[in-house]
C-alpha cells in the first residue's frame, strides 16, 4: 500500500474521525483509524461499537490497500507536519512509513482483521438545515443528564412528525425543547419517528456539521442495534441509540398563561453572574419579580451577601422564588434573543412548586418564536 495526500486535507480528515473516540478505550483495537486506499481515493473510519465516523478524501494511490493505525497519535502527528505533501506506505516488515518534507515517522500497524465492521445505514432519511440543527443541539443538549445511572436521561430525544424535527432533553430538573424544519422528501408520514441519541455524540455532530448546508439524517436497524446516521458532504457519523423509554416531558409544558415577566437577556445574565458569586455551588438564588424590576438576593458562606436588581416588565402578581443560577444562565444563553420571557406556571398541587417557562422575546411587547422552550423547576427557599 502506498499513497500521497495533501497534508491539510489528511490532517482534517484524521481529526474528524478520532473526535468521537473515547479518551480511554477498554479495547486497544478500537483506538485505531482504518485507512482504505483505492483507485477512488482514501476512506478513513473510526468505530467504538457505539459511534462511528467516516470520511473520504482525494489522494494519489500508487498501491491500494488497508491499514489500521493508532488514531490519536496519527492525528497529533498530522497536525504538526511541515507544509508539504504526505506520503504513507507499508514497508516489507509491516510497519507504516509516513514522510512529509524532511519529517519521517515509522508507526506500528494494528491487525486489520480484528477491527469490527463499520455500520451501514439504509433506512428512512430526511434533510435538516445544518445551521439550524447545530443551533438546536446547542440549545438543548446541555439539559441532558451527565449521570450514567439513568442512561435514558443522558440522551437527546429526536422526534420526527410530518415536516418538523423536535429535539428534547431533560435531567429531571429542567427540560429543553427546540423544533426545526424537517424535509422527508416524498415520504409524508404523520406517524412520529423517535431516536434517543447520546448527547455527547450529538454535540460533536453539531460542531462538525454546523457550516455544511444540509444534513441527511437516516434511521436504521432494529432491536438492540438501532442506529442513526448523520451525513453531509463526504462525512458520516453514526450512533447507536440509547435503549429505553424517554419520559413524556412534553405534557409538562403549560398551555398559554399570561402571568409572566419580560427582562433584557444580557442585563439579567450579568446580574445573575455577579450575585451568584457568593453562593455555594448548589444553593438557589432568590428572585423577586415586581411590576418594574426583578431583584436578586444571595446569601453565601462566611456571611457574604449580594443583591442586585434589573428592569423588568411583570404581567400579573408579584412572585418570589428560588432558581438554580447555573441552570438559569444556561437557558438564557440558549434563547438567542434580546429579551427573555419568564412565565410562571400554575399547578393543581398547592404543595408542589410549579416550573417556570423560559422563551425568547424579540421586544418588551412582542414574543419571539415558540420553537425554543425551556422549563426550569424552582428550588425551595429556606427563608
Amino acid at each position: 500500500m502506498k499513497f500521497h495526500v495533501n497534508r491539510d486535507v489528511f490532517s482534517e480528515a484524521v481529526s474528524f474521525v478520532v473526535k468521537l473516540l473515547p479518551q480511554r478505550n477498554p479495547q486497544p483495537i478500537l483506538a485505531g483509524v482504518l485507512i482504505e486506499a483505492t483507485d477512488e481515493g482514501l476512506s478513513l473510519s473510526a468505530f467504538d461499537y457505539e459511534a462511528s465516523a467516516r470520511t473520504t478524501i482525494d489522494a494519489t494511490v500508487d498501491s491500494p490497500g488497508t491499514i489500521l493505525v493508532h488514531g490519536r497519535l496519527l492525528s497529533e502527528i498530522a497536525s504538526r507536519l511541515p507544509n508539504a505533501p504526505i506520503q504513507i506506505e507499508v514497508e516489507e516488515d509491516g510497519g507504516i512509513l509516513l514522510t512529509c518534507g524532511s519529517a519521517r515517522f515509522t508507526l506500528s500497524s494494528m491487525p486489520v482483521q480484528e477491527y469490527p465492521a463499520i455500520p451501514e445505514v439504509s433506512g428512512d432519511s430526511g434533510l435538516v438545515p445544518a445551521d439550524e440543527f447545530a443551533m438546536a443541539i446547542a440549545q438543548v443538549a446541555f439539559a441532558a443528564s451527565r449521570d450514567d445511572v439513568t442512561p435514558v436521561l443522558t440522551g437527546v430525544q429526536l422526534e420526527v412528525t410530518g415536516n418538523r424535527l423536535s429535539l428534547v432533553a431533560t435531567d429531571r430538573y429542567r427540560v429543553a425543547l427546540r423544533d426545526i424544519p424537517w424535509d422527508g422528501g416524498s415520504v409524508d408520514d404523520e406517524e412520529a419517528t423517535t431516536a434517543l441519541v447520546p448527547a455527547r455524540t450529538l454535540t460533536e455532530v453539531g460542531k462538525t456539521f454546523s457550516h455544511s448546508g444540509n444534513i441527511s439524517i437516516a434511521f436504521s436497524g432494529s432491536g438492540d442495534r438501532e442506529i442513526i446516521a448523520f451525513t453531509s458532504g463526504n462525512k458520516t457519523v453514526t450512533s447507536l441509540l440509547i435503549k429505553g423509554n424517554f419520559p413524556p416531558v412534553r405534557r409538562l409544558f403549560p398551555e398559554q398563561t399570561e402571568h409572566h415577566a419580560v427582562v433584557n437577556t444580557a442585563d439579567l445574565v450579568e446580574a445573575v453572574r455577579r450575585v451568584s458569586l457568593v453562593l455555594d455551588r448548589s444553593a438557589p438564588l432568590r428572585f423577586t419579580f415586581t411590576s418594574d424590576t426583578v431583584s436578586m438576593d444571595a446569601s453565601g458562606t462566611e456571611q457574604a451577601r449580594a443583591t442586585e436588581s434589573v428592569d423588568s416588565n411583570l404581567v400579573g402578581e408579584d412572585v418570589t422564588l428560588g432558581l438554580n443560577p447555573q441552570y438559569l444562565l444556561e437557558s438564557l444563553s440558549a434563547v438567542k434573543s434580546e429579551f427573555v420571557r419568564i412565565t410562571f406556571t400554575s399547578s393543581d398541587n398547592a404543595n408542589k412548586l410549579s416550573p417556570v417557562l423560559i422563551t425568547p422575546q424579540t421586544s418588551v411587547d412582542k414574543s419571539g418564536e415558540e420553537s425554543f422552550r425551556y422549563l426550569l423547576q424552582p428550588n425551595l427557599l429556606l427563608r
